[in-house]
């Protein structure tokens, strides 16, 4: 496959394609956008929501239309953004097209006034654009598929994505049901960010989100420093929220089996030491058994010059690593540069 990537257009096999925020504009002249669907666990291309002014204001409270398609702000804490009932989880959805946008349990307080959330539900069902509207350089929040003004997001949130995206209440509808079920997977395979980018692949394809941070040792919310030492017990750890019914524990296996050497005890590639230890850290016995079975298969095959000496162990407490360490590649725009097995 031969692509060129410049100025935010990517063309393959001679087809153009634009690309902001997960909007795909075909030359065909019709214009859809893929979008993460939270109640299946995919990405589903669907045509864009236009309606007219009058279209909107019909369908809109005089409020919802002065803040998503006039680009308002509700004033502070005056919005009501509720919780789903206790014990269960929810999504907000756009006021205008019913898009999944943020998932209750990434809502914080901030104590700003208005809702705000440390990351999407997809990076596709937002589109981020520059914004100088006050005299001073913001990112504001639209959704992807109407085009409706949510808030702004900034760089001061929460780990483990240390964004804070500021909604308007008033721009949301929660949607209170357990959209899709949900587990987590925890695999080592040596430095983290390499490990974390191999897994982001599957966003959209029944990965939900990563998180890079330590697993596997004794000492609480541990820092990189203290990991650094030797002395924590920790690994350098990925942990992937994956749904089930779109993508199974085996395919996560099988994809954890080809970004490192199962023959190396004592790290990967140049990094040496404890914390780049190689291991499946399984959440119940099946997933333990699942895990062992992909052992004993890998090590039939004879693919591996060597013993399989990757570990598996149960899972326990994951410490979000710091916001620096999250999508590391990605962040910087380059290629992944930890060694793949």
């Amino acid at each position: 496959m031969y692509r060129i990537v410049a100025l935010g257009l990517v063309i393959v096999f001679g087809t153009a394609v634009a690309l902001l925020g997960g909007k795909v504009k075909e030359t065909s002249g019709h214009d859809t956008v893929n979008i993460y669907s939270a109640a299946t666990g995919k990405a589903e291309l669907v045509a864009e929501v236009r309606r007219t002014d009058q279209a909107w204001r019909r369908l809109l409270t005089p409020e919802q239309y002065r803040v998503t398609r006039l680009k308002g702000t509700e004033q502070p804490f005056t919005g009501a953004c509720g919780l789903p009932p206790k014990g269960e989880s929810g999504v907000y959805q756009c006021v205008g097209c019913g898009t999944d946008l943020f998932r209750s349990d990434t809502k914080f307080e901030s104590g700003t006034g208005w809702p705000s959330f440390w990351e999407p539900v997809s990076e596709l069902n937002v589109r981020l654009e520059a914004d100088a509207s006050l005299g001073t350089r913001r990112t504001e929040v639209l959704c992807a598929r109407c085009g409706a003004h949510l808030g702004h997001v900034f760089d001061d949130g929460p780990a483990p994505s240390g964004r804070r995206f500021c909604i308007n209440a008033v721009a949301l509808k929660l949607a209170p049901r357990n959209p899709a079920k949900r587990e987590k997977a925890t695999f080592a395979a040596g430095c983290f960010w390499g490990a974390e980018s191999a897994f982001r692949k599957l966003l959209n394809k029944g990965v939900i989100s990563t998180r890079a941070g330590y697993t596997g040792g004794d000492v609480e919310n541990p820092t990189y420093e203290q990991v650094c030492t030797h002395r924590t017990g920790h690994f350098e750890a990925v942990e992937v929220t994956f749904n089930p019914a779109a993508i199974s524990y085996k395919d996560l296996l099988d994809v954890f089996w080809t970004i490192h050497n199962p023959s190396r005890s004592d790290g990967q590639g140049p990094d040496i030491g404890p914390q780049y230890r190689a291991a499946i850290f399984h959440h119940g016995p099946e997933q333990r058994r699942l895990a062992e079975e992909s052992k004993r298969e890998l090590e039939r095959s004879q693919r591996v010059n060597g013993r399989v000496t990757t570990l598996i162990l149960p899972a326990k407490e994951f410490y979000p690593a710091e916001a620096y360490h999250q999508q590391y590649y990605e962040k910087r725009g380059i290629a992944p540069a930890c060694p793949v097995f």
